[in-house]
Parts: C-alpha cells; sequence; structure tokens
C-alpha cells in the first residue's frame, strides 16, 4: 500500500466516529407537570406502549406543586425554559398553566372536568392549538354517587358533600349534588375544604350535626389525603361514597368512578404518539368507556352496614 493510501485511509477512520455521532439523535424529554397527583405506573406503562422507557430512550422532568396551586404557573415555566418535547399535565390547574405557559410546546392532558368548559380545547373530537388528552369526566358522577350512597344506608335523611372551593369541578359538583338531594327527598349540608385542617373541621362539622354519610368531590387535593378521609371516616362512623378505587384500598367505604390505571396507561400512550411526531388535532380527546363500583366490605363490616345484595351484584369489585 502507497504511504499517500495509507493516509488517507487513516484519515478516513479517525471521521467515522465523528459522522456518527453527528447524526445520533439527543434523547427527547417530556416535562410531567402535575398539581399534587403521584406519577402512576400506568403512564409509563403507557409510554413503553408507544415505544419509550425513561432512562432509555426518553427523560423525564418531574415538576410538582404539592398542592399549592399557584406555584404551577412558575413550574410550568421552567418546563418550557428547559425546551422539553412535551409537556405531560394533570390534573386541569396543571394542564391550565401549561397552556398558559406556550403555544409551541404540545400538551398532553389527564384531568376531572370538561375540557371544553375548562377552555382546554375547543372540541374534543378535533383538539385544535397544542393540547389534547383525557378527561375521567368525574364532574357528571356526583349525582351517581349520591344515589348510591342512599342505596347504601337508606336511613340517613342527611347527606353531607365535601368539595374543595378552589376544584375546577367546584360549581358542577355543588348543582349537581343539589339536584340530586331533591330528587331524592334527602337534606344535604355542603362542607368546604382545602387545606388538612379544613378536612378535620368538615366531618367535625358533620358529626356535629348527626351526619353519618358523606359523599366526596372530585378533587386532586382529596386523593393526597385519603388516608386521613379514611381515617375520619372510619373514626366517626361516617358511611362514604368516593371518587376512585385508591380511596376504598385506604380503607373508604365504596368508589364509583373511571379506571385510573386506564386512564394514566392512555395517557402515556397519548405522550409517547405526540413525541413519535403525530398531530395533536389528529388525538381526539379521550373518554372513559367504563366506571367501576369498587366496595370495601371489611370496611363495612366495621361501620356495622349491610351491603344490600344488589350492591353487591353490580359492584366490579369487592375488597375483603
Amino acid at each position: 500500500m502507497k504511504r499517500r493510501d495509507f493516509i488517507t485511509l487513516l484519515g478516513g477512520a479517525a471521521v467515522w466516529p465523528q459522522a456518527a455521532k453527528a447524526q445520533r439523535q439527543p434523547t427527547p424529554a417530556i416535562g410531567y407537570l402535575t398539581a399534587a397527583l403521584p406519577v402512576f405506573a400506568s403512564f409509563r406503562e403507557g409510554l413503553k406502549e408507544a415505544g419509550y422507557a425513561e432512562g432509555q430512550n426518553v427523560a423525564i422532568e418531574y415538576r410538582s406543586a404539592n398542592g399549592q396551586y399557584d406555584r404551577l404557573p412558575a413550574l410550568a415555566a421552567e418546563l418550557v425554559a428547559r425546551r422539553v418535547d412535551v409537556i405531560a399535565a394533570t390534573p386541569t390547574p396543571a394542564a391550565r398553566a401549561a397552556k398558559a405557559a406556550t403555544t409551541t410546546i404540545p400538551i398532553v392532558f389527564a384531568v376531572g372536568a370538561d375540557p371544553v368548559e375548562a377552555g382546554l380545547v375547543a372540541s374534543l373530537n378535533r383538539p385544535d392549538g397544542n393540547l389534547t388528552g383525557l378527561s375521567f369526566f368525574t364532574f357528571v358522577l356526583m349525582k351517581k354517587r349520591i344515589e348510591l350512597l342512599h342505596e347504601l344506608v337508606p336511613q340517613s335523611a342527611l347527606i353531607g358533600v365535601l368539595v374543595n372551593p378552589a376544584s375546577e369541578n367546584v360549581a358542577s359538583d355543588r348543582k349537581s349534588a343539589q339536584e340530586a338531594a331533591l330528587a331524592l327527598g334527602l337534606q344535604i349540608h355542603i362542607f368546604e375544604a382545602r387545606t388538612a385542617g379544613e378536612i378535620d373541621a368538615a366531618f367535625a362539622a358533620l358529626v356535629q350535626i348527626a351526619g353519618r354519610a358523606l359523599v366526596l368531590g372530585g378533587d386532586e387535593f382529596f386523593y393526597s389525603r385519603r388516608d386521613q378521609i379514611a381515617y375520619l371516616a372510619m373514626r366517626n362512623a361516617i358511611a362514604t361514597v368516593l371518587p376512585l378505587r385508591d380511596f376504598v384500598t385506604a380503607g373508604g367505604l365504596m368508589s364509583y368512578g373511571a379506571r385510573v390505571d386506564d386512564t394514566f396507561r392512555g395517557f402515556g400512550v397519548y405522550t409517547g404518539r405526540i413525541l413519535k411526531g403525530e398531530k395533536l388535532a389528529d388525538l381526539p380527546v379521550m373518554q372513559p368507556t367504563k366506571f367501576e363500583l369498587v366496595i370495601n366490605a371489611q370496611t363495612a363490616r366495621l361501620l356495622g352496614i349491610e351491603v344490600s345484595p344488589t350492591l353487591l351484584a353490580i359492584a366490579d369489585e369487592v375488597i375483603e
């Protein structure tokens, strides 16, 4: 081999690694913004279904307001400054903060409110702008929960309703509760709580008026306090109907709502599909296809409540 050819060969070999490095794509990043909810394992499972595994081919920047909603705008701005490829925001206050922070970065949301009424999208079937996602539609279930509670403890003519005044769902929860109570001939008392101390005070006030039944409004703050709520209900012998299964596994009596794992798996799938380059307008807002009724039989026994055969028959799960 001639000396000139040998030098050329060495020069080419030196260029190859540099060329390969230049062609290597940067790892995409997700900005996960939440008001209080944890990162469910089902979200990561959904990402895997879409072809992404955290720490392997995608990075996730986590930001949580820990129930302090006023922190969300600053946290959303941080994610925008980090130039993440997509923002996964949950629940509604986080989604609204993300929407206010950027009109260019795609946003996927998982919320309990009506996304149209909350101002997130103009249409469920064909979202506009830079947002799409999923809704638990918890705001439509208050009436059904009161009906279930009335069937569970028909002797209770007075029912308490606990709502978070800072929640996006508070107006619809109030209206639905009043309509359901009127239809069933029940008396309701609506209590408000946005802190742990106010939850304690609400239970004490319910006991003071001899209330022994409570329906909980759908709100992420209450989700973060589900152990406290289950404890107070048990200590004060109060029958409860709650928004999600996780309240019942924490010791609550009964829940009626969307399947959290299904929703957050879809949340992860949608986030992955956006990372792959799919257009948001082609991804309609997903809605629950099934609501589940879960009963904690052990809690019922401890409270001295006999669950009717009808409720047991229609329950999707009975926890022993």
